[in-house]
């Protein structure tokens, strides 16, 4: 039989930088660790595909 926390939503993981880690479990620091890593993989896309977009300009006006 459920009970009602199973009802609630689930608090979504955020994390700041610089924050106190020392009241965090190993699987709170791992899932940080997966939040952070998907971050930068967004982050890592964006900045590619500014960069295509940026260097296309540029060949476009120096021809």
């Amino acid at each position: 039989m459920a009970t009602e926390d199973d009802d609630r939503p689930r608090k979504k993981i955020s994390h700041e930088i610089g924050q106190d880690l020392s009241l965090l479990s190993v699987e709170e620091l791992t899932e940080r660790v997966t939040l952070l890593k998907t971050e930068i993989a967004r982050l890592e896309e964006a900045a590619t595909k500014k960069r295509a977009s940026r260097d296309a300009a540029n060949s476009f006006f120096k021809s």
